[in-house]
C-alpha cells in the first residue's frame, strides 16, 4: 500500500507538522506530507516545509475567496486527509463539506476548554488532570469527534507555558499515531464516537 497523501494547514512554528513529517519518514508509516498551506507568510512553519522539499504556500486573503483558493489547490495535490496544526482560522461548514477529511489537535481533554488558551483555562479552573485530544473537525469549535486522548497531569505551581511544554510533548505522539489510524484505515465514525478497529490482517 503505498503513502496516503496528507495536506497541512498551519499559522505558526509547526512542530507538530514537523511531528507528523518526522513519523512519515519511516517506510512502513502510511501517510506523507505533500503540501503546506499558511494563512500567514511569515509562518516559520514554511520555511520548514522548505527545508524537508515539501511544496509550502502562503494564500493570502480572507472568506469564501480564500476557502476556494485552498480547496483548489489541495484537489491539485490529491490530498486526502487535511491535518490543521496551529491553525489559528475557524473553516466554513461548506468548506468542510467540500474537502477531505479534516483532523485538528488541541490543548485540552476535550470537551472540557475548547477554543483559545485551552492551558490557562485548566490552570484556571484548577483542573488535576489536562492533556491533549486529536479530533475531526466539524463545523462547530472543537467539538468534532474525538480519535485519541491523553491526559497530562497538572501541577499545582504549573504556570501556562510549563503546562503548555508537556502536552505540546504529547501532542507530538498522539497526532501522528491519529494519522497513521486514519491511513490505515481503522477509523470508523459512528454518530459522535470514532472506533478504532483492528489493523486489516491483524486478527
Amino acid at each position: 500500500m503505498g503513502q496516503k497523501k496528507i495536506g497541512i494547514m498551519v499559522s505558526g512554528r509547526g512542530s507538530n507538522m514537523q511531528a507528523i513529517i518526522e513519523a512519515s519518514r519511516d517506510p512502513n508509516y502510511p501517510a506523507r506530507v505533500e503540501l503546506v498551506i499558511s494563512n500567514r507568510e511569515e509562518a516559520p512553519a514554511l520555511e520548514k516545509a522548505w527545508k524537508e522539499n515539501i511544496e509550502g504556500v502562503f494564500i493570502p486573503g480572507i472568506g469564501r475567496e480564500w476557502e476556494r483558493k485552498v480547496l483548489d489547490l489541495i484537489n491539485e495535490h490529491g490530498i486526502e486527509l487535511l491535518c490543521l496544526a496551529g491553525f489559528m482560522r475557524v473553516l466554513s461548514p461548506e468548506f468542510l463539506a467540500q474537502a477531505p477529511p479534516v483532523m485538528n489537535i488541541h490543548p485540552s481533554l476535550l470537551p472540557a476548554f475548547p477554543g483559545l488558551n485551552a492551558q490557562k483555562q485548566a490552570i484556571e479552573h484548577g483542573v488535576k488532570i489536562s492533556g491533549c485530544t486529536v479530533h475531526f473537525v466539524d463545523s462547530g469549535v472543537d467539538s468534532g469527534p474525538i480519535i485519541l486522548q491523553k491526559g497530562v497531569e497538572v501541577n499545582q505551581d504549573d504556570d501556562e507555558e510549563e503546562l503548555a511544554e508537556r502536552i505540546l510533548r504529547i501532542e507530538h505522539q498522539l497526532y501522528p499515531r491519529a494519522v497513521e489510524l486514519w491511513a490505515r484505515d481503522q477509523l470508523e465514525i459512528e454518530g459522535r464516537k470514532v472506533r478504532i478497529k483492528e489493523e486489516k490482517g491483524h486478527g
